[in-house]
């Protein structure tokens, strides 16, 4: 039962009745831990709004809190603390808990995130200073094809452009097969020495 569901005491609890009711819970009396309960939850409820800043955690911080309170209850030494002081420390440490846990996950949300980065920054695509340099090595390379004679030119883009071979080209532009290979390694050579100036 969320403790926002009980009525707010104006009057703190008894320590005396809650002693006794610890001690009754100790021994595995659950209408025991029922009257600690109905006594301390809104009080100790808005210890662990305070400290979590959110509703649905400090729910969860007072439920595990009564959990380690049943299980605990035979720990409480009277002479060492008031029942209050020692059930608001059980619960500040499992509301900081859960502050840890939460830190902890935004954490390793950051680091999976940081390692996908890295994963796709790594990969093999270009950066930009080696798309830049391509981008001038492209320009380069047209300039240096406009310059060759057009059936060079022609000969050259459609055997690396289309793969084609020489067989292939010599039947596509319906030359012989020599002129082919001539206008492809003349053209090839032109081509070298045009882009050996540029760079």
């Amino acid at each position: 039962m969320p403790p926002s569901t009980q009525p707010s005491y104006a009057i703190p609890a008894d320590p005396d009745r809650l002693a006794a009711l610890l001690q009754s819970v100790a021994l595995g009396d659950r209408q025991a831990l029922r009257g600690i309960y109905d006594l301390t939850a809104t009080k100790l409820f808005g210890l662990a709004l305070r400290i979590t800043g959110r509703r649905d955690w400090a729910e969860d911080v007072v439920q595990e809190s009564f959990v380690s309170i049943w299980h605990h209850a035979g720990d409480y030494r009277p002479h060492l603390a008031a029942p209050m002081t020692w059930m608001t420390a059980i619960v500040r440490n499992r509301a900081l808990d859960c502050l840890r846990r939460a830190a902890a996950a935004r954490v390793s949300q950051t680091v999976e995130l940081d390692e996908d980065l890295g994963e796709w920054l790594a990969d093999d695509a270009a950066g930009p200073a080696e798309l830049a340099d391509a981008s001038q090595q492209a320009r380069a390379l047209n300039r240096c094809l406009q310059r060759l004679e057009q059936p060079q030119r022609q000969a050259i883009v459609l055997a690396y452009l289309q793969d084609l071979s020489h067989a292939e080209l010599a039947k596509r532009l319906r030359v012989p097969l020599g002129t082919v290979k001539s206008w492809v390694r003349r053209g090839l050579e032109r081509l070298r020495s045009c882009m050996e100036a540029a760079t």
